[in-house]
């Protein structure tokens, strides 16, 4: 995650005013990242992450503009498993429609890059931030970046042997796109003008973040193995509370990864986990001062804890409709942002 010492932000004070639009600017990517996250969701659940069988970083900005690019599109297409084995048959204009969600997700990753772009080049030629700063900024640029490689990586598990992506990739490319999330609130929240704060400890809210992103790379496997399809009742699972067959598969650690009853089971888990240790945490700091200032993020936090878990209940119950799966996703993302903003107000002295 992208940091700024304190050093450099004492060197920034003087201009903090100047660096509001440097704010407002990194929030709006990372509601772009959300976007992009949300349409990433659209193309996995109508299955339309493999339409698109080159990766074309700039020809492909633009979709076929005529009946013939379009005819040879699909017939690409008609040459991957997932066509020969899924979607035999399937008209032209049943491509097309998948067609989109997947062109739609790869121009909105273009679209993040010139939106970060420009302004950055913008800011830095006024002088709204220094060097020091211009440097994580830059590595956020470079993450993004690294976001469309991993993007393609993860479509081309599924050009020649598959008919899905590979699991694994799927949550490394999530992941990747949670941890560019989280730098981007990181770094806006630093530059928030706001008076120096006591030292306090915060592994704590550090253990809640990991725990929190550990079960959204868990969802991502989830996503990936389609594990939500099945098992579609709570809070027994096929009929128990530890259901048999968590494993079957060997060695068993590929349990952990492939076998999407044992997925499942541990995305529950960890989720009753994260209900208890949210309970713990709101119960240490009613003792130890209650929750203004800072600490007024911790009831927010553990609100949005509770309704992820009541979402993530309702989209198992409903069998994954998009609708909630996509809302489950987003959540967590917006989770995972909350607990960064707390833990960037928890970490001392900003720019003013």
């Amino acid at each position: 995650m992208a940091s700024i010492e304190t050093s450099q932000l004492d060197d920034l004070a003087p201009t903090a005013d100047r660096l509001r639009p440097v704010r407002i600017w990194l929030y709006c990517i990372a509601v772009l990242v959300i976007v992009m996250v949300a349409v990433g969701g659209i193309t996995r659940l109508t299955g339309s992450g493999l339409s698109i069988v080159e990766w074309k970083p700039i020809s492909g900005t633009l979709p076929p503009l005529s009946e013939a690019e379009w005819v040879a599109d699909f017939e690409a297409y008609k040459q991957i498993p997932q066509y020969q084995f899924v979607n035999k048959g399937m008209s032209l204009d049943e491509f097309k429609f998948i067609f989109f969600w997947e062109w739609a997700h790869r121009f909105l990753g273009r679209v993040i890059g010139v939106a970060f772009a420009i302004p950055f080049l913008v800011f830095f030629a006024q002088r709204r931030f220094s060097w020091n700063l211009a440097a994580p900024l830059a590595g956020l640029f470079v993450l993004g970046g690294f976001q469309g490689a991993l993007g393609w990586w993860m479509v081309s598990s599924g050009l020649s042997e598959r008919v899905d992506v590979s699991q694994y990739r799927l949550a490394t490319h999530l992941g990747a796109a949670a941890l560019l999330f989280m730098a981007l609130i990181w770094v806006a929240r630093r530059l928030e003008p706001r008076p120096m704060s006591p030292e306090r400890p915060r592994w704590p809210i550090v253990l809640l973040l990991v725990l929190v992103y550990l079960q959204l790379v868990i969802g991502a496997f989830v996503a990936g193995l389609d594990a939500g399809l099945g098992y579609n009742t709570w809070p027994l699972m096929d009929g128990a509370l530890i259901p048999a067959g968590l494993d079957a598969i060997q060695p068993g650690w590929r349990n952990l990864f492939e076998n999407a009853l044992t997925v499942q089971f541990i995305h529950r888990g960890t989720a009753y986990l994260l209900a208890l240790y949210t309970l713990y945490l709101l119960w240490r700091q009613a003792r130890q001062g209650g929750f203004i200032g800072v600490h007024g993020w911790l009831p927010r936090i553990a609100l949005l804890i509770g309704l992820q878990i009541v979402l993530g209940i309702a989209t198992l119950l409903a069998a994954v409709p998009i609708s909630l799966a996509l809302g489950h996703q987003a959540l967590a993302f917006m989770l995972c942002g909350a607990i960064v903003a707390y833990l960037a107000d928890m970490t001392g002295k900003t720019a003013r």
